[in-house]
């Protein structure tokens, strides 16, 4: 064997060629072997079915994760024309057969956050109202439904009707899922709600035919989506309304889709359906969809589509389109140097990144930062590349809290936000980027317990040298901000010596999210805070709150109670 080894070493020294063409043959035949492995390995699912069980209705198949009914059909799959078709005000004395099914519950609106579990202190997402009737072929709450006859938790019921901008949501038989913006139906006895989640077996999801209902108190204003646009209401017609909205067009097959693709051609960002008229324009003083009304007033049908609603001639339904409104997006740097330095100040994880966002569209400048984030510049900040002490940008961003870096600045904005949201979304920013998410590995491993015991104290601390040292503070609750932002940006905006245009600030709020808006859909769905973490967290509450009272401010909002 040895004497073959030297011979063929002796060949291919004498013949260099040969052993390079048999080396390119072996590892191409190497990597042909690979691929066909990788594609041939696959296996091919030919979709599968599970026998219904205690809790299923007959005929209702399994999807795995959930099953969207009839208000948004398919989730995957996107209807002709490129939009979504979702009822808002379908009836349900008319169905087409193939929505008969036993099981294919369907429903017609959308808006909530989360809420109980059990206990009902979790997030302050949603609030428990109690147990209502239902009834199949009338329901209790009409947006979209979706099923889980696996893992259905009140967290992912509630989540799944805020991302779509429901009022309420509701759980039934364990496993079924129903958003809706009224609760039509009377209440039932607590203890016919008696049901556990299927993927929660501590919490109760309604009954048979009986829903849990919670009142999503922090739903995510304008989420409920109509395809490409966004639903924002029911408004009454402005007084002048011909100024208020200049561009109209009479519409006798109205639909929101047509009147929605009107005023997207006119580039026009809002759409407002009257009836048989179809009205496009700005956000204004005249206009400012401040003052929504109840939805059943706008509940008149569509000429064009049964199960839409066009609004009446008097109460207008109104939708954003994907216009982008630029009477707010033209943003420089300050024309003369500024004279005092304006810090916005917040712990991280408490929406610094969005107030400057704000307030670059509020005012049309640049903000600064005391760091430096080449992916924050990228997109947009370009006051992230100047010097702190430049003068060129309208205020500062900094997370600092010692003495000597607060008395550099002249005042600030002082962003104050609940320390279980801040603290969860520093540590997914820190482990996922800005608009990233920490993986599992890292709140069920060692660097989430770290990281609570090291920044929570600081969460406190932050705040209270900030009062203590700051010369001229102005304090705004990123609950507030989230809440009100109309009001609180003029607020914020005045402390910087800006008189900001009305309709100015009306424009912001259409384009108010951003670019660093994390998606709701993979919020954790358990609580990662310890009894031991809330204890600590609840004392440093405590300590702020009293800290803000004693300066004569309103102390921290009740959202941060009970802890």
């Amino acid at each position: 064997m040895a004497k073959l080894l030297v011979k063929l070493q002796r060949y291919f020294r004498r013949k260099p060629v040969h052993f390079f063409t048999l080396l390119a043959l072996y590892l191409a035949a190497g990597s042909l072997v690979f691929l066909h492995s990788g594609f041939a390995g696959e296996p091919t699912v030919t979709g599968s079915q599970r026998s219904p069980g205690a809790g299923e209705g007959l005929g209702l198949p399994y999807l795995g994760v959930m099953q969207l009914s009839r208000g948004f059909k398919a989730a995957a799959t996107m209807p002709e024309g490129g939009r979504w078709h979702g009822p808002w005000f379908k009836s349900t004395s008319k169905e087409p057969v193939e929505r008969g099914k036993v099981g294919d519950y369907s429903s017609t609106r959308s808006r909530a956050l989360r809420g109980r579990n059990g206990r009902e202190k979790e997030e302050d997402r949603a609030r428990y109202i109690g147990c209502y009737m239902d009834n199949t072929r009338r329901r209790t709450l009409r947006g979209v439904s979706f099923f889980d006859y696996k893992k259905m938790t009140v967290f992912r019921c509630q989540d799944n009707c805020a991302e779509r901008g429901y009022l309420y949501a509701g759980l039934e038989f364990g496993a079924e899922c129903y958003c809706g913006h009224k609760v039509q139906a009377s209440n039932a006895s607590e203890s016919e709600c008696n049901m556990e989640c299927k993927g929660e077996r501590s919490n109760t999801c309604g009954g048979v035919n009986r829903l849990s209902i919670y009142r999503l108190e922090l739903a995510q204003e304008s989420a409920r989506r109509y395809g490409s646009a966004i639903f924002r209401g029911c408004f009454r017609q402005p007084d002048n309304v011909s100024i208020a909205l200049p561009v109209s067009q009479l519409m006798l097959n109205m639909s929101v889709d047509k009147c929605v693709d009107f005023c997207t051609e006119k580039e026009y960002p809002l759409s407002a359906l009257a009836g048989t008229a179809c009205r496009c324009g700005f956000p204004t003083t005249l206009f400012t969809l401040h003052e929504r009304e109840d939805e059943q007033l706008c509940a008149q049908k569509c000429a064009g589509e049964e199960f839409e609603s066009c609004g009446t001639a008097e109460y207008l339904l109104v939708y954003q389109t994907q216009v982008q409104d630029n009477r707010c997006m033209d943003r420089r740097f300050l024309p003369t140097h500024a004279k005092q330095l304006v810090a916005l100040a917040s712990f991280p994880g408490a929406g610094n990144t969005w107030a400057r966002h704000l307030i670059e569209l509020a005012t049309g400048f640049y903000t600064g930062s005391y760091y430096f984030d080449g992916s924050l510049y990228n997109k947009g900040f370009k006051g992230e590349r100047d010097h702190w002490r430049s003068g060129r940008t309208i205020c500062i961003k900094t997370h600092e809290s010692g003495q000597k870096e607060i008395e550099s600045f002249d005042s600030a904005i002082l962003l104050i936000r609940n320390p279980y949201k801040a603290l969860m979304a520093e540590f997914n920013r820190k482990y996922g980027g800005h608009i990233g998410f920490a993986a599992h590995t890292h709140w069920k491993g060692k660097e989430w317990p770290e990281f609570v015991a090291n920044y929570a104290p600081w969460w406190a601390t932050h705040t209270l040298d900030w009062l203590r040292y700051g010369k001229k503070v102005l304090v705004v609750h990123f609950e507030d901000l989230k809440r009100d932002l109309f009001v609180q940006l003029q607020r914020m905006v005045g402390l910087l010596g800006i008189t900001a245009c009305e309709d100015r600030l009306l424009c912001v709020e259409g384009q108010k999210d951003g670019n660093f808006k994390r998606s709701g859909l993979r919020k954790l769905e358990y609580d990662p805070y310890t009894p031991e973490m809330r204890k600590m967290i609840s004392g440093y509450i405590k300590t702020v709150d009293t800290a803000l009272k004693l300066r004569n401010l309103s102390g921290v909002p009740d959202d941060y109670y009970p802890r």
